[in-house]
């Protein structure tokens, strides 16, 4: 499994930013190997962590390569006062089965 981490300090949204963030979104749900998502935000709530989870390296640079998303990522100042990206691959993910965690189901 490939987590991609996008973690950013928010700054003034428009309607251009809020377009192309749900075609990116959706385009990146769409994929074949899309598991999930999820968005922690920092106690003052000031840094935001979109955090997508997928099976493997193709469907990242799929994302990646999305002209949506090379849109967006070009305008990125428009929007964040700050970003970085991480990418890990897990190698083991476990627990005792009581959460459902974006990791189990492909319905976040």
């Amino acid at each position: 499994m490939i987590i991609c981490q996008f973690i950013f300090k928010p700054g003034a949204y428009d309607d251009d930013f809020h377009l192309l963030d749900g075609q990116i979104d959706a385009y990146a749900r769409s994929l074949p190997g899309f598991r999930g998502v999820e968005t922690w935000y920092s106690e003052d709530k000031s840094v935001v962590n979109a955090t997508y989870y997928f099976d493997d390296q193709a469907s990242v640079r799929m994302l990646s390569s999305f002209p949506k998303h090379l849109e967006a990522k070009g305008q990125y100042q428009r929007w964040y006062d700050g970003y970085q990206i991480v990418v890990s691959e897990v190698s083991a993910s476990y627990g005792d089965g009581r959460l459902q965690h974006v990791t189990n189901t492909s319905d976040t």
